[in-house]
């Protein structure tokens, strides 16, 4: 079975879709069923994203690709810093 990738504000609706679910009485294995997700998909949304708004979500998204970024940054500007270490001492 090919995996389905889900965006954001597809993960926050269904994650709504199971609170109103779980409020009916269904148990967790029935909501997560209906909603096509294992259990441990749902139980790692809800970690994630269980407390958030669609605008806090998407905040947050950019917010970690951003930081992706400069870690990337940081770390090639370190690598420069060694080799130029490295070619200033003579060792090449």
């Amino acid at each position: 079975m090919p995996r389905k990738r889900y965006s954001t504000e597809q993960i926050i609706t269904k994650l709504r879709q199971a609170e109103v679910e779980l409020s009916r009485g269904l148990r967790p294995p029935q909501v997560c069923k209906k909603l096509g997700v294992s259990e441990q998909t749902y139980y790692r949304w809800r970690k994630e994203y269980g407390g958030l708004r669609l605008d806090q979500a998407k905040r947050l998204k950019t917010l970690e690709q951003e930081n992706d970024r400069l870690k990337r940054i940081v770390a090639d500007q370190a690598l420069d810093n060694a080799i130029l270490k490295e070619v200033a001492s003579g060792k090449f």
